[in-house]
Formats: C-alpha cells, sequence, structure tokens
C-alpha cells in the first residue's frame, strides 16, 4: 500500500536486524556474549542514567508547571498600571503649569542604535522624528555602527534631511564596535548634550513608535519617582508572512502578556526587552551604565538597576511595530544570543543577587529562582531533553517508564495556559509545540554556552531586517524551496537528530506497547523540515 510505504521498511529492515541478531546468539560464538554484555550494561547502567534523567525532568516540568500557573494567576489578576501608579498626563494636574519644567515637558533622549540597517533606517528615524513632543524638549540620536559606507552615507543623509526639518537631530559615529549594542549606547551617553536630558527612550532600528508614545509612558516616570523604567508592548508588522513568523508572534505574545505582565504586577520587575521602553537616566547612572559583558545588556542593566530598588512597569496599552525574523538562519541566531546571554548573565550576577541588601528576601527569590534558573534555563531544557531525548529513549529501553502525568498531563496543562492567551492561533498550537521543542534544541546549547562559558558565548549577529510593512501582502507559503546547494542550507545537527527519532519511532511502531511512535514520528518531520532549510517564507 502506498501509505505503508516509508515505515514498512523501516520496520521490515528494524525486524530483519533483530532476527539476524538472535540467529547470531542462537548459533553462540560471539554474539550471545555480545548481546548478554548489551544486556548487562543496558540494566546496570543505561537504564539508571536514562531513569535519573527522567526523574530530573520530570521535576523540572512540575517547576514550569508552577510557575505557569503563578504566571498566569498574577497577569490576570493584575490592576491595570495607571491604577497603580499615576499616570496622568503632563499638566493636567491641578496647580500644574504645563511649562513648569519637569512636570511639563522634560528633556527626553531617544536612541536608536544601528548596524547596516538599510532596509529600515527610514523608517525608525521618521516615527523618531514623528514623536508628539516639542521639538526644542527632545533629541533623536541615532547611533551608527555600520561598516557598509553606503550605508552610512545614506542613514546620515537621512539624519540632516530631518534636522532641515527642524528636528534635533544627532548622527553618531564611532571608529569601532566595541562592545556591540552596549557600546554603543554608552558612548552615546557620553556626548555633552545628553547631559540635559532626564529619559532616555529606546528603540531597535525596526521599530516605529506611534506619535503618542512619549505622551502615554512619560507621566509614569515622572509622577512617580520610585519607577525607573517603562515598557511598551511590540507589536509585530509581518506575523503573517509564514508559518514561522506566525509561531514567534505566539510566543512573543505570551511572554508580553503574561511573563512582563506578571513581573510588573507582582515585583515591579522583568527583563528589559532592550528597546520600545523608556529609562529615567539617573537610574541608568546609579546602576552603573550599560555594560557589554554579556550579549543581553538590557536584561543585565534591568538587573542591575532592580538590585538598587528601582521599580518597572509594563504598559501593555502601549505598543510599538516592529519586524519579526522570516529568515531561519535569522531567527536561529537571534535565540541563541538571547538564551546564551541570559544564561550567562546568571552565571555573572547570580552571587551578587544572593548577597545584596537593598532588596527583600523574596524578590532576591523571584529573580534566582522564577525569572533566571525556571525561565532562562529550565524552560530552555526541559523542552529538548524530555521530549525529544528521555521519551524517545524510553522506547529502546523497557527498563524505564514514563508516568503519564509527566508525558501528557503536564505538557497538556502548560499547553492550554498558552492556548488561553492566544485564543486567535489557537489551531497553530501543534505547528507550534513541535516547532518550539525544535528550537529547544539549539537553545539548551545556547543554554549551557552561556552557564560554561565556552567560545561563542559572546557571539553578536545583528538580525536581519527586511523591511516589511504592515501594508505587505500575506505570503501564503509554508515551507520554502531554498536556492543555494543543500550542503549550504542543511543543519546536520538536525538531521541527525531527526533520523534519531525516526530510529525510535519505528521501533516503538513495531515493538512498543503504547502510542509514542505518533509523537517522535511528527516530532522527527519537523526536524527534518528544519534541518533541510524548507521552513520560512519562498523568495521565489
Amino acid at each position: 500500500m502506498a501509505g505503508e510505504g516509508p515505515a514498512s521498511a523501516a520496520a521490515e529492515l528494524l525486524d530483519g536486524s533483530l532476527l539476524l541478531l538472535r540467529r547470531w546468539r542462537a548459533a553462540g560464538g560471539g554474539g550471545r556474549e555480545l548481546l548478554g554484555a548489551w544486556d548487562a550494561v543496558r540494566a546496570g547502567v543505561v537504564a539508571p542514567a536514562l531513569a535519573a534523567a527522567s526523574g530530573a525532568c520530570l521535576a523540572m516540568s512540575a517547576m514550569l508547571l508552577a510557575e505557569a500557573l503563578f504566571m498566569a494567576a498574577a497577569s490576570l489578576a493584575r490592576r491595570r498600571p495607571e491604577r497603580r501608579y499615576r499616570a496622568e498626563p503632563l499638566g493636567a494636574c491641578d496647580g500644574e503649569d504645563e511649562e513648569s519644567g519637569l512636570l511639563g515637558y522634560p528633556m527626553v533622549l531617544v536612541q536608536i542604535p544601528m548596524y547596516n540597517e538599510r532596509e529600515v533606517y527610514k523608517l525608525s528615524i521618521a516615527a523618531a522624528c514623528g514623536l508628539s513632543w516639542p521639538s526644542d524638549r527632545v533629541i533623536v540620536q541615532v547611533l551608527d555602527d555600520s561598516t557598509d559606507p553606503t550605508v552610512k552615507d545614506l542613514v546620515e543623509l537621512e539624519c540632516k534631511l530631518w534636522a532641515k526639518k527642524g528636528k534635533n537631530v544627532k548622527y553618531e559615529v564611532r571608529n569601532n564596535r566595541k562592545g556591540y549594542k552596549a557600546g554603543a549606547l554608552k558612548e552615546g551617553m557620553l556626548h555633552a548634550y545628553v547631559q540635559q536630558c532626564d529619559f532616555l527612550a529606546v528603540f531597535d532600528a525596526d521599530f516605529q513608535p506611534e506619535a503618542d508614545f512619549l505622551i502615554r509612558t512619560i507621566p509614569y516616570l515622572v509622577r512617580n519617582p520610585q519607577i525607573a523604567l517603562v515598557q511598551a508592548r511590540w507589536e509585530f508588522v509581518n506575523p503573517n508572512e509564514c508559518l514561522m513568523t506566525r509561531i514567534q508572534k505566539m510566543t512573543l505574545d505570551y511572554h508580553f502578556k503574561v511573563e512582563q505582565e506578571a513581573g510588573s504586577s507582582t515585583f515591579a520587575f522583568f527583563g528589559f526587552n532592550g528597546t520600545a521602553g523608556v529609562w529615567r537616566i539617573s537610574a541608568i547612572k546609579e546602576a552603573g551604565g550599560w555594560d557589554d559583558r554579556t550579549t543581553v545588556e538590557d536584561m543585565d542593566l534591568a538587573v542591575r538597576a532592580g538590585l538598587k530598588g528601582w521599580k518597572f512597569v509594563y504598559v501593555g496599552d502601549v505598543k510599538v511595530k516592529s519586524e519579526l525574523p522570516s529568515s531561519l538562519k535569522a531567527y536561529r541566531r537571534q535565540q541563541h544570543r538571547w538564551t546564551c546571554g541570559a544564561a550567562n548573565l546568571f552565571r555573572k550576577t547570580g552571587k551578587e543577587i544572593l548577597l545584596t541588601k537593598e532588596v527583600s528576601f523574596w524578590r532576591k527569590l523571584y529573580l534566582l529562582y522564577s525569572f533566571f534558573f525556571v525561565r532562562k534555563v529550565v524552560a530552555h531544557v526541559v523542552p529538548f531533553m524530555l521530549y525529544c531525548v528521555v521519551i524517545p529513549l524510553s522506547v529502546l529501553i523497557p527498563e524505564v517508564t514514563i508516568p503519564a502525568w509527566g508525558v501528557v498531563y503536564i505538557p497538556t496543562t502548560i499547553t492550554l495556559l498558552y492556548a488561553i492567551r492566544n485564543p486567535s492561533s489557537i489551531h497553530f498550537i501543534p505547528f507550534w509545540i513541535l516547532y518550539e521543542n525544535v528550537m529547544s534544541f539549539h537553545r539548551t546549547k545556547a543554554t549551557f554556552i552561556g552557564l560554561l562559558e565556552f567560545g561563542s558565548v559572546n557571539e553578536w549577529v545583528v538580525t536581519e531586517k527586511l523591511g516589511n510593512s504592515s501594508k505587505t501582502e500575506p505570503v501564503p507559503q509554508i515551507l520554502e524551496r531554498p536556492r543555494c546547494r543543500f550542503w549550504g542550507r542543511w543543519t546536520m545537527s538536525e538531521v541527525l537528530f531527526a533520523v534519531f527519532l525516526f530510529t525510535c519511532a519505528t521501533y516503538n511502531l513495531v515493538h512498543g506497547p503504547d502510542l509514542y511512535f505518533i509523537y517522535i514520528y511528527l516530532q522527527a518531520i519537523t526536524f527534518l523540515i528544519v534541518g533541510t532549510g524548507f521552513c520560512g517564507p519562498s523568495n521565489s
């Protein structure tokens, strides 16, 4: 039958191999000793090791479930930020003069770091120059680290054009890229004109804030002196470009709706997202300024400011347009940078968090356990180790049995918690699970690189932008037909892992008493699709 082709052939091959081994064993000679030795090693070494890995993964799964329930409850029970903090428009309170210094319109610095951003530089500069704020009370600082002289000329020309229109635009370059984005932001703060500014807004080159962004965020900082950071939510101009961008949107929507909201409403702390946020400059200085010791300078600054007792507020109603990576290579690199940097920051700040006396015990516990250990380590390791390694291996090692609550109930509950916060994308949940498990393969590797500080721990590759606008027509393709030769687009680690999963699934299909092979086959196919580069929008 046509539908039985690959599975049937694999099953026949596996059965044939096992039959030959049994005949070899029955014939005596080395076969009997070899298989006997394997049985002994499997029972004495492999099975206990796999059982220990299973137990560790199940324990960490329980941590993930508890964390997901906590964040869901905190984000749903939260009070709106304008009810927790004073956020009246500037000059709106009785007795306040709109033009009276800080309570009028404080000086704001807008920083836009760039690196060879040919496709998007006009969008971000235009959006920053279009902010509704008195032109003499805002400075737009374009920090251009471009190495392409043509791009540098174009960006400089764009800044001059806006300056001729009356906007206070500063075009700044430096002679090296030391510290990458953190280095550019740090050097940008050293200019004399920055000393007159009270607040700092940061936008990456593909971010386009609405005109009222400052009007809606600055009041939190002006009227609440304990607040250091106001973080806005990301909105996306290309979520429907392909299945990969839809999945990214689901993950990031959960991050903002649940993780950021929960952190803001419980401990007034969360990780700065590196863009679409406004900082109090005095808080940045007190925390020690931008630091390039990791690839997550944004999170690093947030942690140091949080340890000084500063509070953060997430304002989900303020949204800033941005672009999702539609290239699989760009997305892999972005995820490596974010994951590796967070794990490395955990290594470098763990002791500092534990020993600080400026924050409460509960806030330290939240930082160490919830924010770092569970979300930045466990959340990346468990999806890969349990669902892509332990469960597939358990079908080959009959001595190890994984309880149903670990295989079915916990992941189903966590998935439902994700789904209810993304109701419009609930039909993509199966694809999201399979794809995120593949990405967890790379995130796990990046996590250990960060924790152990291996060679590529500080690797920084700027995420490629294509300049997609909100008017871009959705691309109907789900799979991409790459133009390059296969060895240029294949990721052999993913392909080989797909072979491993196919082997486990086929063995389970033939000899297993359960139905694990259904999931394992689907996961193997996903690894194969991603590993061979057939993922993303079509360029044809």
